[in-house]
């Protein structure tokens, strides 16, 4: 009795090993590991996707949780993935990941991000309640499968690609830390230079061929620097041949003034002189008449003082008409 008991506990502990592995193997089963090469699956039917990594300490208290998750998948009617960022770095910036671990729900390529409870009964609830449908979308340019975030990813792999040539330079080679920043310098300096030198070409060249009616020769003749000059002395000589043309003018009309003020002068002088004459001629007329007789003074008395006022501006006119 001993030995049939000692056979039966043995046999009980085997079948529980085989019910442990046999669940474990099929846990592991319906857990999907998701990668840059399958991820495009996530977009038909509907999906839960952790992202995570292995050196996630809320990633490895959720990693049983998850596990235990996916294995009511088929009775949920759903699949279960997992994303390791550390082997698919392009996955993550494709889905803009910037905490761990971040889950995900996807309906038939819709994407929403789940921030609810994290355990088994709270994601079955979401799933069997359809909790997803109050939760918001993903807009359209931040689609996972966008062109532009297509773009976004490439740029993630780059990164992490620059990333795992630093570690090796600085523990493979033994390069310090410095060193290897100053040699990606270099390399981002020379890089820069040649798409540089790439887009000035190609502007160059879309630049060229819009430009390609060019203005006639002659026009580019008459705006050079000796057509410049040439009409600059043009309008000079016009300039100052106006200028001498007019001080020529000035100096006439001065000579005309001139001239007539001459005139006038003469003729003054003329007329002053003939009335002196008159005046001379009329006083030697009285002188004679004097002399003639004493009958003939009272008269006389008079007379001179009419001739001899010579001052009065009558007499002035009367010899410049006898003068005329």
């Amino acid at each position: 009795m001993a030995e049939l008991g000692k056979h039966l506990r043995t046999i009980q502990i085997l079948s529980l090993l085989l019910l442990v592995f046999a669940n474990t193997c099929y846990s592991k089963k319906k857990l999907i590991e998701l990668d840059e090469d399958n991820w495009q699956d996530m977009l038909r039917g509907e999906w839960m996707v952790e992202f995570f990594a292995p050196w996630c300490p809320a990633c490895k208290l959720l990693q049983p949780i998850w596990k235990d998750f996916a294995s009511w998948s088929d009775d949920l009617g759903i699949y279960v993935g997992q994303v390791d960022v550390t082997t698919s770095p392009g996955l993550s910036g494709r889905f803009m990941v910037t905490a761990l671990p971040t889950i995900f729900h996807i309906k038939d390529g819709v994407f929403r991000q789940y921030r609810g409870p994290r355990d088994k009964d709270e994601f079955m609830s979401f799933i069997e309640e359809k909790k997803w449908q109050a939760l918001e979308e993903i807009p359209a340019w931040k689609s996972p499968s966008s062109i532009q975030m297509s773009i976004v990813a490439q740029f993630f792999k780059l990164s992490m690609f620059l990333r795992g040539v630093h570690t090796s330079l600085v523990e493979e080679y033994g390069i310090p830390h410095w060193g290897s920043y100053f040699i990606f310098a270099i390399a981002t300096i020379l890089i820069g230079a040649i798409l540089g030198l790439i887009l000035v070409c190609f502007v160059d060249f879309i630049y060229s061929v819009r430009t390609t009616p060019m203005p006639p020769e002659p026009v580019i003749k008459d705006m050079s620097l000796s057509g410049i000059e040439e009409e600059e002395d043009l309008i000079e000589d016009r300039k100052k041949g106006a200028e001498s043309q007019s001080e020529d003018g000035n100096e006439n009309a001065e000579e005309e003034c001139a001239s007539e003020g001459e005139g006038t002068e003469k003729e003054e002088e003329e007329a002053v002189a003939a009335a002196a004459t008159a005046s001379a001629g009329e006083i030697e007329e009285n002188a004679s008449g004097a002399s003639g007789g004493e009958q003939s003074e009272p008269e006389m008395v008079g007379a001179p003082e009419e001739s001899t006022d010579s001052s009065s501006p009558t007499v002035r006119k009367r010899r410049a008409r006898k003068t005329d």
